[in-house]
């Protein structure tokens, strides 16, 4: 495992213009995330949670400061740069599963495969582990529909672990769960975290939060509070 941080942000500033008025939304943010962590990013609505999950995703790029992912300055790269930093460093998990309605379980898991190039028969092998260690592989062939909102949820992480990539970044993945199944869907995010993966959660829970091995607390776009949890 490397010994330089997965998440290097350094000094980070972002924000927009509105009616000719500049509005900062991030404001001066430093910190590291190290391979293997497991983060919980947590603040209120307006607090800048959601902006730094875009800046952590790729999505966006800071207007001053830097974010280095895995050694690379995003801030220095052409959106197909990004795009495929994107494909290939980033797992995304989201409150809304975001699977497509036509496509079955392992149709699904393979499309950020299909995106990366790779041959039929590597996403096939791919996309099966992937729902075997989210315990789904005898419903690889069910469409979303066909699926309970924590199965789908599992199909969601199957297809950010796919293509293996250094960091699953996870938007409320327990939102739309009722609390018994969001447990479960949490606790299959902690295992994957016990077996070496980086896992960063954006979230406005508190008990989500409490579940993660450290916690990021944004206010008004200020990092507030960096500690540990004694789990």
């Amino acid at each position: 495992m490397s010994t330089e941080p997965l998440i290097r942000i350094e000094h980070l500033v972002h924000g927009y213009t509105m009616a000719k008025e500049q509005v900062t939304v991030l404001q001066d943010l430093s910190f590291e995330i190290s391979h293997g962590e497991f983060v919980a990013i947590i603040g209120p609505s307006g607090s800048g949670k959601s902006t730094l999950m875009n800046m952590i995703g790729c999505l966006d790029v800071p207007n001053e400061g830097s974010y280095l992912l895995d050694g690379q300055d995003v801030r220095r790269l052409s959106d197909n740069r990004l795009a495929q930093i994107r494909n290939e460093k980033i797992g995304f998990i989201f409150q809304s599963f975001n699977l497509l309605a036509k496509l079955s379980a392992i149709e699904n898991v393979e499309l950020p495969l299909i995106y990366r190039g790779l041959p039929r028969r590597e996403r096939r092998i791919l996309a099966e582990a992937a729902l075997e260690k989210v315990g789904l592989h005898e419903r690889m062939h069910h469409r979303p529909s066909e699926l309970s909102g924590g199965q789908q949820q599992r199909v969601a992480i199957a297809r950010a672990l796919a293509g293996n990539p250094p960091m699953l970044l996870a938007d409320e993945p327990t939102g739309a769960l009722d609390s018994r199944t969001g447990e479960e869907v949490m606790h299959m995010i902690r295992m994957l975290n016990e077996q070496g993966h980086t896992i960063i959660v954006i979230t406005h829970d508190l008990g989500i939060a409490e579940q993660a091995k450290r916690v990021i607390r944004i206010q008004d776009g200020c990092l507030v509070e960096d500690r540990r949890n004694d789990l």
